[in-house]
């Protein structure tokens, strides 16, 4: 056996503590300590100081040596409105999103197991994310969140039946939908995609390759908030692989990131888009496969207008897992304190 260890962190570099958790093997990192303060009276303000201010802080945990290419992240605060009870602004490799339904059931079976937020005042959590407000809401058996749901912003189709050139393949139908975030979602069928990991590659490759055309080609403009008007990623739909489920989805986003989970404002961004097309109809639920044949569950509970768009609330559900607890370090000699990534 080796010997007792007595390293200790250097009190002048910069610590974090940090829990990891995974929704359907994508993984959520949450600083718990160390982060300096972050100024704002509203979700969209802090994320913008984060930004501004803090980005190193970003690569660092997300990038290598600590992180890796798909690592993602959530920004945890006080609530700045009365009617939730946290802020949470979510980071990645490129930069940061405007919803994440993954994170969102990961960060409920936290709140609750954590002690955040004491179960016996009710299983519910609503959380101000820069997309607008979400409410959560825990299952639980004994002291343990087993499955948690959320209802999402309003989520809508924002156009159907785009067409684009891809450079050595041609023509690619796409629709793009909002559930949170905007995504140009393609079926895998057009491109001979069977959506597992033999075609992980593939799907980084050809997911950046349609992101930057559509958006080259396509103007997105939020009817709200102009922080939300932009691409996303590129969700590729395709057949289940258990005949139990509805399809199988898998999500291209940011900067060539993979989720490794059904992608919870992707599947809302679906319910969207079936439902438009007269295939989904309220209270119907769907299981979402996917690429690792972890699943989510999505339906539609709700019709609303919203400013253009004829909108839907959905419901996602899913299950969280914690996998570390650790203290991440910074020294300040060290040249790659930053973090680097290759992509």
């Amino acid at each position: 056996m080796l010997k007792k260890i007595n390293w200790q962190i250097p009190e002048h570099w910069t610590k974090i503590e940090c829990i990891d958790m995974h929704t359907g093997g994508e993984p959520l990192r949450i600083p718990i300590s160390g982060l300096p303060e972050i100024k704002g009276n509203s979700v969209l303000e802090k994320r913008r100081y984060f930004r501004e201010f803090y980005d190193h802080l970003r690569t660092g945990l997300m990038f290598e040596p600590r992180g890796h290419a798909d690592m993602y992240g959530a920004i945890i605060s006080e609530a700045s409105t009365s009617d939730a009870d946290l802020d949470v602004f979510f980071i990645h490799n490129e930069g940061y999103s405007t919803m994440c339904g993954h994170a969102v059931i990961a960060i409920t079976k936290f709140a609750f197991e954590t002690g955040i937020l004491d179960a016996s005042d009710g299983l519910d959590l609503t959380m101000n994310v820069p997309a607008g407000k979400i409410r959560a809401t825990a299952v639980m058996s004994e002291d343990q969140v087993v499955k948690a749901s959320f209802l999402n912003v309003p989520s809508y189709l924002h156009l159907r039946h785009g067409k684009i050139e891809l450079e050595g393949i041609g023509e690619v139908v796409f629709d793009i939908a909002f559930g949170g975030a905007y995504y140009a979602i393609v079926d895998a069928d057009q491109l001979n995609l069977s959506l597992n990991s033999d075609d992980y590659y593939t799907l980084i490759d050809l997911g950046r390759r349609i992101k930057r055309v559509v958006q080259d080609q396509y103007e997105i403009n939020h009817p709200i908030e102009p922080d939300l008007s932009f691409l996303y990623g590129t969700i590729f739909i395709g057949h289940a692989h258990d005949p139990k489920h509805h399809s199988r989805n898998v999500c291209i986003f940011a900067e060539g990131e993979v989720d490794r989970s059904a992608t919870g404002s992707g599947v809302s961004a679906r319910a969207a888009l079936h439902h438009a097309k007269g295939e989904l109809d309220p209270g119907q639920p769907i299981t979402i496969e996917s690429i690792l044949g972890s699943t989510m569950t999505v339906e539609v509970m709700e019709q609303v207008d919203y400013p253009g768009y004829e909108a839907i609330i959905p419901k996602v559900s899913g299950s969280a897992h914690f996998t570390g607890k650790s203290t991440l370090c910074f020294d300040p000699e060290d040249p790659w304190k930053k973090g680097f990534i290759f992509r």
